[in-house]
């Protein structure tokens, strides 16, 4: 289990009080008038701050005689999706193909708006443009088999080859014609225990792997896209459950090395950084400073730092290992909290035996 340190209590105070999404993981509210614990951004009337206890993890809650909160469901991963929808989310893995409108959501028992909400929420996307990337995504794959054009459209759920041409060129930067040519980044959503991750892979490669709530998220999207002259489409191909594998092994402390097909388009100074990064063991730290010592570039510290903010695959290319020439943690895209939890996490299972 993850080692954390609390943040000051008048910022977790202010997190509970704004239900601040960010804090989610980070640490656990408990209210003593009502015995339940709960996320930091449960939107469930806010207690009195004063009968409000901070913890670190479900275990201390559960611990200290706390019930979990039905709303916020602070014992699943950050980023599970909620029972409610649960059947919507089975059929579309059984028919991904299909085009759901709101009149058969309201008959599969979910409300439209709510299943718009959790879209934009934990993928950044509404359920109806989620639904026809997917449908993109897999038309693309037919169209690269030979299918007819006009017959994969319509078996996708378009009304028309006009309507297919438009949202085809509007994701994927070019026609339907030209699509056997089209690359995408297939993306999907990987739980862990400091929050949901967004992997990408690319031609059997990862290429991304980054915290969704991220700020630079999107930023980094494009500019992969860019870099590989490709489209990202929510998907799932074979490499993604070995990743989850190796990471969950990470988080459960049995795994120190990934061994992952990697792809990490850049700069040949941005490389070169990376592949410094790669070389920090497992529970150790180095600075800046001595980062651009290392690559015969001692004065390019800055230049250093901003490479190390372009890395778009975190934990695997440990960017959290190079911390201030003080030892103390400084930029880190996903959270100093999250930077703080990789490091105590790796330091508590540095001397524990593997197997």
């Amino acid at each position: 289990m993850l080692s954390k340190t609390l943040p000051p209590t008048e910022v977790m105070a202010r997190a509970f009080s704004a239900s601040d999404r960010e804090f989610d993981g980070v640490f656990y509210t408990a209210v003593r008038t009502t015995g339940i614990f709960c996320r930091p951004s449960c939107t469930a009337r806010k207690p009195k701050l004063e009968n409000v206890e901070y913890y670190a993890s479900v275990q201390e809650a559960l611990f200290a005689g706390y019930r979990p909160c039905l709303r916020c469901r602070p014992v699943e991963p950050p980023g599970t999706p909620p029972e409610w929808l649960a059947p919507l989310l089975a059929a579309i893995e059984a028919d991904p193909a299909k085009r759901w409108t709101d009149a058969e959501l309201r008959a599969l028992g979910v409300d439209p708006l709510r299943v718009r909400r959790w879209f934009s929420a934990n993928h950044s996307m509404t359920f109806h443009a989620y639904q026809r990337a997917r449908r993109l995504a897999l038309a693309l794959g037919r169209i690269r088999l030979g299918d007819d054009l006009t017959d994969t459209a319509f078996e996708h759920g378009f009304e028309s080859l006009s309507g297919f041409r438009d949202a085809f060129e509007k994701l994927f930067g070019g026609t339907p014609g030209r699509s056997r040519e089209t690359k995408v980044v297939t993306v999907t959503r990987i739980l862990s225990p400091l929050g949901p991750l967004l992997a990408g892979v690319y031609e059997g490669a990862l290429c991304l792997l980054e915290f969704c709530d991220r700020r630079m998220l999107e930023t980094q999207i494009r500019r992969l896209q860019h870099r590989l002259s490709c489209r990202a489409v929510p998907g799932e191909v074979d490499l993604m459950p070995e990743v989850e594998r190796q990471l969950n092994e990470y988080f459960e402390g049995s795994r120190r090395e990934f061994d992952l097909p990697l792809l990490t388009p850049g700069t040949p100074f941005q490389q070169q950084v990376w592949e410094v990064l790669r070389g920090i063991p497992y529970a150790e730290t180095i600075s800046y400073a001595e980062q651009a010592a290392r690559l015969g570039h001692p004065e390019a510290v800055r230049a250093v730092a901003r490479a190390n903010g372009d890395n778009r695959i975190g934990i695997i290319i440990p960017c959290h290992r190079v911390v201030a020439a003080d030892g103390k943690l400084c930029g880190y895209g996903g959270g100093l909290w999250r930077k703080r939890c990789l490091l105590d996490h790796e330091r508590a299972h540095a001397r524990a035996p593997i197997g």
